[in-house]
């Protein structure tokens, strides 16, 4: 499993944006399409809101990797 560190420069990062950022997903055509087929959880749920606002100490995991928003 792949740990990332997100440090987040901002109050939030919009899950879209994060999952595009960090690499998981090429782009946020593809970010918004994991987001829809249910296959990203925030903090251990399941998260369907695309603008989702993720803020410090939020744990976004998806494909087998995790990020770590600090």
């Amino acid at each position: 499993m792949n740990e990332i560190t997100f440090k987040l420069s901002d109050d939030f990062i919009e899950l879209v944006k994060l999952l595009k950022v960090s690499g998981l997903c090429e782009s946020g055509g593809s970010a918004k399409y994991a987001i829809g087929q249910s296959l990203v959880k925030v903090d251990g749920r399941i998260e369907l809101r695309k603008g989702c606002k993720l803020r410090k100490g939020q744990r976004i995991e998806y494909g087998g990797s995790t990020i770590q928003v600090v």
